[in-house]
């Protein structure tokens, strides 16, 4: 029997076929589009697509950190000293001094040895899982965890073994399962889409049982919770040579990039052989100069975390009678409130814009199927008037009929 010679005419031309995929994911409500702001990140943005400001609650600028005058004082005293590039990668051209700074300073902030500055968190979250696993080891992974951690599970070509949401009995039942020689527990901290905290003392108690590592993705829980706003770790009370800890630097420090901090030689490791590190330029060197800044503001940041606190357990409050939609337990800046189908979390997402609050519709595939919802952001630089608008507006669209 001989093969059937491939006919170039039945090959799939992507430029044809891309349009009706794009009409398709218009028609499933999954169709996403860039706003383009005039405006510094704030509650109050001015969008280009419409008249007038809107009163948002979709950045994750947890502390108002990212218009904040001091911060981008720092930013110029870097750009006069440092300039704007860097050069190259940081094993290239030179690791500047403030970047070491900042990095001994961001390792400290939250009780390790050492840490490693990232472009950004995915950047990160890429780089980190492929440089201490390969094939035949496994990875043990909280099935609401960012894009970025299943991703780089997947780069690293370790087996992924996923487990139901926070449920430390089936990761436990998995790892006892597992012949792998190298193992590594990998969760976010305060989840992203769900605003809930992962039970860290728990998968930190399995990781030494089972000598694995545990890889905590702190992007939200830096500089919002715990003491001083140092994380879910501190959170908790935790420490061990087991964990990584990545935190980013463009959410409640109000700048950019990312961290990973871990033991020394653990980092030394990550130097070496980090494929997102060492292939890429290195982030700005007047940016680890404003971080210096940032970190200082969130030390001395209880007055800002202690107003968030207030703002949350207002909205809370206000959205408790709510009866369709429903507001999922959350004691972090971000509340989600699931209305359940694409297109009305998208009716109600333009209802709000209409009386100027912007609040974004996220859906599938960033959360599951059928939990479309609003992911409501709240900052320490919102007021307590600028909240009840939110609630009153929500109050009185959820009574429609």
């Amino acid at each position: 029997m001989t093969d059937t010679p491939f006919n170039p005419d039945d090959a799939l031309d992507p430029l044809a076929s891309l349009p009706g995929e794009l009409a398709a994911l218009k028609e499933a409500g999954l169709y996403r589009q860039r706003r383009n702001l005039q405006t510094p990140c704030g509650p109050l943005a001015q969008r280009d697509d419409l008249p007038g400001p809107l009163l948002a609650f979709c950045s994750n600028d947890y502390l108002g950190l990212a218009n904040e005058p001091a911060l981008a004082e720092a930013a110029i005293e870097g750009t006069r000293r440092w300039g704007v590039g860097s050069g190259a990668s940081q094993l290239v051209s030179g690791h500047y001094q403030v970047n070491a700074d900042m990095e001994a300073r961001l390792a400290a902030f939250v009780g390790m040895e050492a840490a490693l500055e990232f472009s950004t968190g995915f950047m990160a979250n890429i780089g980190v899982m492929p440089a201490l696993l390969g094939r035949g080891d496994a990875i043990f992974a909280d099935k609401l965890n960012h894009a970025s951690l299943v991703d780089g599970a997947l780069l690293s070509r370790a087996e992924l073994i996923r487990y139901p949401h926070n449920d430390v009995a089936a990761l436990a039942a998995r790892l006892e399962a597992s012949r792998a020689p190298r193992k590594l527990i990998v969760t976010d901290g305060v989840f992203s889409m769900d605003g809930d905290l992962a039970p860290l003392p728990e998968l930190l108690a399995l990781a030494e049982t089972h000598k694995a590592w545990l890889l905590v993705d702190d992007a939200h829980g830096f500089g919002v919770i715990g003491p001083q706003g140092r994380g879910s770790l501190a959170h908790f009370g935790l420490s061990s040579p087991r964990i990584l800890y990545m935190g980013t630097l463009g959410k409640a420090a109000g700048v950019g990039g990312a961290f990973v901090a871990g033991r020394r030689d653990v980092i030394e490791w990550l130097v070496n052989k980090t494929r997102s590190y060492i292939f890429t330029t290195g982030a700005p060197p007047l940016l680890a100069h404003a971080v210096l800044k940032a970190v200082e503001l969130i030390e001395q940041g209880d007055a800002r975390r202690a107003h968030l606190t207030a703002l949350i357990g207002h909205l809370k409050a206000g959205l408790a009678g709510l009866t369709r939609w429903k507001l999922l337990p959350s004691d972090t800046p971000i509340q989600p409130l699931v209305i359940g189908d694409n297109h009305e979390t998208l009716a109600v997402s333009r209802a709000l814009e209409a009386e100027g609050l912007w609040v974004p519709a996220i859906r599938p595939p960033t959360v599951p199927k059928g939990s479309a919802r609003l992911r409501i952001v709240l900052s320490a630089a919102h007021s307590l008037a600028q909240v009840d608008q939110l609630i009153a507006a929500l109050v009185r669209l959820e009574a429609r009929p």
